[in-house]
Order: C-alpha cells, then sequence, then structure tokens
C-alpha cells in the first residue's frame, strides 16, 4: 500500500480520454469528451471552497491513479452520498491530471438545469452502456456499488458496504480491461447522527412519497443530526485513500463470466475495506481530526 501526500497543481484545458474513431453516443445528449477549462476549474474550487475549509480533507494513495488508459474507480458511499465524492475531482485533476468521469442517478439527471451543469463537469447517466463507452475510451470512471441503499443508511450501518448482489462494476471492468482502484472515504458518517432512519414508524409518510415518486422505499432518508440540532454537518475531517490497481486480466477468459465477477467483486471488497482499516487508524491519531483540534494546531505553529 503506498500512500503519498505530495501534489502538484496543473492549469490550462484538461482533456478525458483520448478521441477514438467511430465512438459510440452516450445517453441523455452528455457529451463524449469533456474539456475543462481555466474558468470551470475555477467554477468548481468555489463551489467546493466551504466544504474543503470546513472539512480540511486528506489525500492518501493518489500515485495510484493511472496517469493514463481507462480505469475504474470504486468506493464506498457515505452517509446520504455526494457530499465528500466531489472533493476527489479537482484532487485528482491537480495530482494526476485526469478528470474523473461520474455516473450520477438518473432522478439527477432527469432535471434539466442540473443535467448541463452535470454533463459539463464529466458527469452521465449511471448506465452499463455509458461505462463501458466512457471506459473503452480511456477515461477514469467512477462508480459506488452500494448505490442509494448504501447511502440512505439506517442507524447500525456506519461505513457499512452494501454490495449484496452487485456485480455489474466487476463485469465491466473484465469486459473493458479496465483495472480497478478502490477509493475509501471516511468523515461524512462521523459528521451526523441519524436520529431515526428510513425504517421508524415516524418516518411512514416519508416512505409513502418516496414510493409514490416510483422510487424504492428502502431509499427512505433518515432523519439528521449535525453541528447541534441543525442539519449542517459537523466540522469532522474527511480522509480518501487509493488502493493499489487491481488486475482483472485473470478473470477475462473465465467461463462463467457471472462467478468470475463474483471473485472479482469479493477481492475488490477486500481491498477497499483494508483502505478503510488504513483511514480509521489515520483519524485515530490524527489530533487535527475536528476543528477544535486544527485550531490548536494552528495556533502552536
Amino acid at each position: 500500500m503506498s500512500h503519498d501526500r505530495s501534489g502538484s497543481a496543473d492549469s490550462g484545458v484538461r482533456p478525458s480520454g483520448a478521441l477514438l474513431l467511430d465512438e459510440p453516443e452516450l445517453s441523455d445528449g452528455a457529451p463524449l469528451a469533456v474539456s475543462l477549462t481555466d474558468s470551470d476549474l475555477r467554477v468548481i474550487e468555489a463551489l467546493l471552497a466551504p466544504l474543503r475549509a470546513w472539512t480540511s480533507p486528506r489525500f492518501y494513495g493518489l500515485e495510484n491513479i493511472p496517469a493514463e488508459g481507462p480505469v475504474l474507480l470504486v468506493g464506498n458511499h457515505n452517509l446520504m452520498g455526494g457530499i465528500d465524492a466531489p472533493l476527489l475531482l479537482p484532487e485528482v485533476l491537480r495530482r494526476r491530471g485526469r478528470l474523473i468521469r461520474g455516473l450520477a442517478e438518473n432522478v439527477l439527471i432527469a432535471v434539466p438545469g442540473l443535467r448541463h451543469f452535470l454533463h459539463r463537469y464529466g458527469a452521465v447517466r449511471g448506465t452499463r452502456g455509458n461505462c463501458l463507452a466512457l471506459l473503452k475510451r480511456g477515461d477514469a470512471v467512477i462508480v459506488f456499488p452500494g448505490g442509494g441503499r448504501e447511502a440512505v443508511r439506517r442507524k447500525n450501518e456506519k461505513y457499512v458496504l452494501k454490495w449484496e448482489g452487485r456485480t455489474g462494476f466487476a463485469r465491466m471492468a473484465i469486459e473493458a480491461g479496465a483495472p480497478i482502484v478502490p477509493i475509501a472515504m471516511i468523515g461524512v458518517d462521523d459528521a451526523y447522527d441519524i436520529v431515526i432512519d428510513g425504517d421508524h414508524p415516524l418516518l411512514r409518510p416519508l416512505r409513502w412519497t418516496v414510493e409514490a415518486l416510483g422510487l424504492n422505499p428502502e431509499l427512505t432518508p433518515p432523519l439528521l443530526r449535525g453541528l447541534g440540532p441543525t442539519a449542517i454537518p459537523r466540522p469532522e475531517r474527511f480522509y480518501f485513500s487509493a488502493g493499489a490497481p487491481i488486475d482483472p486480466a485473470p478473470w477475462r477468459d473465465a467461463e462463467d463470466l457471472g462467478s468470475a465477477a463474483k471473485e472479482l467483486r469479493d477481492v475488490v471488497r477486500k481491498a477497499l475495506e483494508e483502505e478503510l482499516k488504513f483511514l480509521f487508524a489515520e483519524r485515530a491519531r490524527d489530533s487535527g481530526r475536528t476543528l477544535l483540534g486544527r485550531m490548536r494546531g494552528w495556533l502552536q505553529r
């Protein structure tokens, strides 16, 4: 396991992948090739600046993300999902010069204005076809096998991976010949407490609403408490770690692709759990885990 805190800043246009002949089309009119200008990067930095200042994130092992060629980044969803993952995009751009292509939930892509914003910054609808098209053109794609159910946690599920029956990402890695890099993230589950979760009788009306919208009632969000009684997250530090790439080549010629995908999924899950353990240990010895601890450190300099 190699973890490096160093990074270098880049500027200018950031291409995603290399253009190929006879490129397939992505769904919803999403552009296959995405390039971010300096203005785009300034927008990202401005939007993320409050979160970055509040959480003071640390990143480990980003050198494990290949500088070129297809790669599937496989991460764990934290509470409510989408709070911490955006911090990865500018950090990977700075250190590895790569734009991460995200697979967005269908409900997000359905919103016209939001869809345009997501497309501009590289995200596409989370379909198998879109993911394979991006991998086959040499992009870096991030997926969260646990999906919405892993993000919409219950009280006893802090940092638990909900990967039962989830082998699609492994199948795509095998088919595209793309290495898998496990990406562990912690911090959000420490920044919030679940007051009552989606299974509680008090949230039954919300479950009915979720179901009426055509969504799985299992995705009923919990009632959260962050800083005091508010929904503002407590200023816990966020931690990210990228593990060593896992080559899918040993599973490529398997007669039973389903069994091969399950085996590869289990290998990736174990690797991700090891990265989570590493981050838990880093968090335990970090005197700047909380805002108060960070302020003490600043005063002592």
